[in-house]
């Protein structure tokens, strides 16, 4: 069975860092935990993995975060994979730091990675991991939040975050979404 695991994020080393591209960074631990290394393909950075039989395709699209769903269509038509067989790891302020919401459908909650994706999908209905990137931004300084870099004190958590989201996306992959929601949320 195959999976395509697509972290949002946006392309290029000042952004690296941020906490935008927490999903670049779940997807990079996956592919560090099971020997993966990325290629620049078409419309983005791929690895594919393999874990307990799945085949894992790892996608950071490079067409920024406002555009991922060119990115995310084009890498679903090309390795033959459906909807309900993709998850969208992104981050989210809704979320307090460190905490973990999969859903199999929803809204984009204002996140324009999401946002894309709906539109070129046409759906709304495919799992995401929401990663918790917490609001501590004063009125006005969103953008500047989400596209700064993380706090000390953030740093030092951040590869339990990492590592947590790594083993949230193989158990929806090997359990199964529901059980995984269970386990995680």
């Amino acid at each position: 069975m195959k999976f395509l695991i697509i972290g949002l994020g946006n392309p290029g080393a000042e952004y690296e860092n941020t906490r935008h591209n927490v999903g670049f960074r779940v997807v990079d631990t996956i592919a560090e935990a099971h020997g993966g290394t990325f290629s620049t393909e078409r419309h983005g950075m791929v690895s594919t993995v393999r874990f307990k039989g799945r085949t894992l395709v790892l996608l950071k699209p490079n067409t920024f975060m406002n555009l991922s769903g060119k990115a995310v269509r084009y890498w679903m038509d090309a390795e033959k994979i459906p909807a309900e067989r993709i998850i969208v790891i992104t981050d989210d302020l809704n979320l307090d730091y460190e905490k973990l919401r999969f859903r199999a459908k929803g809204s984009d909650g204002g996140h324009n990675g999401l946002k894309d994706i709906q539109e070129v999908l046409g759906s709304n209905v495919y799992p995401r991991l929401r990663v918790g990137i917490g609001a501590d931004f004063s009125r006005g300084q969103q953008s500047d939040f989400v596209l700064g870099e993380w706090t000390e004190e953030e740093h030092l958590a951040l590869q339990e975050v990492l590592t947590r989201s790594q083993k949230a996306v193989e158990s929806a992959v090997t359990i199964g979404l529901a059980r995984a929601m269970n386990s995680f949320n």
